[in-house]
């Protein structure tokens, strides 16, 4: 795989930042600590939807313990730290406490109280940010400077970015014959890994990404031909508030066939039939997978014309449910 300078980020010489053999590495890597996850399809939704869905869960602890694993022992001892909203951050927590070295989580202050508590529960050490990605990452970087951590990029990174990429190792072994797959997209990590994986197994299978409207960047960019970052964001998606990155930002104009763009109404919707039909918890940032397959662009669109068997990566699943629960203790 390939190197590393002194703040985390990969180096890479030609092409993208990874492919299909560090994807397969990172398989190798993080198979001790990362579960196979279920495919999960509804009969019920396949009708709505008109097509067959087939629902595959994919951790951020994918990337963030390929990151952690793959540092050497010097790197590895003075510990890692990342900016995360939450998932991400817990999961960097969790693969730092398998490693038995610190993890210092930058988290911007309107993060959810489940997603913060989750990072406590792995032993992170919490430090407070401004809600702005500026503020974020200003903060790592001190800390990184405090400490001598290395960075765990969310998803601006190789090892990250292969790390999620094994979710489609699994499901392509699951449902081979999966022809289109439509993936969450915030910063571009777990779906540059997906589209690496996916085009490298079968070229013709079309990768669509799902974005909520009050963060539209990656449409934006893709319409633009290059990043667009927005100067502020509005989604119930939390976790898809991130811009891109200049390593996801190749593999999403090169191989993301089309990003799917939904309002919050049609997630919150979407949330719904997961628990009552799918009978699974899923946060806003997982469900826009569904809500893209049900929407009236998608329907219209020559893709959905084209496709039959269609996997929907479902990312993320830290519902803050304090509110639902005090509400009925009244």
């Amino acid at each position: 795989m390939g190197s590393r300078d002194d703040d985390g980020q990969s180096t890479e010489g030609q092409g993208y930042a990874a492919d299909i053999n560090s994807i397969r590495e990172a398989q190798t890597r993080i198979a001790p600590y990362v579960h196979k996850t279920p495919i999960l399809s509804s009969t019920s939704i396949d009708a709505i939807a008109g097509k067959q869905l087939f629902f595959k869960g994919a951790f951020k602890i994918r990337g963030a313990s390929n990151s952690i694993f793959s540092l050497d022992d010097n790197h590895a001892a003075k510990g890692v730290v990342t900016h995360s909203s939450g998932n991400h951050a817990a999961a960097v927590a969790l693969a730092a406490k398998l490693r038995g070295i610190p993890a210092y989580i930058v988290i911007p202050k309107n993060a959810p109280a489940c997603k913060v508590e989750n990072v406590k529960r792995y032993g992170g050490q919490v430090i407070w940010s401004d809600v702005t990605m500026e503020s974020r990452e200003s903060t790592a970087k001190r800390v990184q400077e405090e400490t001598g951590a290395i960075l765990i990029h969310p998803f601006n990174d190789k090892y990250t970015i292969s790390g999620q990429g094994t979710v489609c190792l699994e499901l392509l072994e699951q449902v081979p014959e999966i022809d289109t797959i439509i993936v969450p997209i915030s910063g571009g990590g777990l779906i540059s890994g997906v589209a690496l994986a996916a085009k490298a197994i079968n070229p013709s299978i079309r990768i669509l990404a799902a974005e909520p409207k009050g963060a539209d960047d990656s449409a934006q960019s893709k319409a633009a031909g290059r990043i667009i970052k927005l100067p502020a964001t509005n989604t119930i998606a939390d976790g898809l508030r991130a811009f891109l990155g200049d390593l996801t930002w190749p593999v999403v104009h090169d191989l993301v066939d089309d990003v799917i763009v939904v309002d919050d109404n049609a997630i919150v919707d979407a949330m719904k039939m997961c628990y009552e039909t799918l009978k699974v918890a899923v946060e806003p940032s997982g469900a826009i997978g569904l809500a893209a397959a049900l929407s009236d662009e998608f329907k219209q669109s020559s893709i959905w014309h084209e496709s039959s068997k269609i996997g929907i990566i479902v990312s993320g699943g830290n519902v803050d449910l304090r509110v639902l629960w005090e509400s009925l203790c009244k």
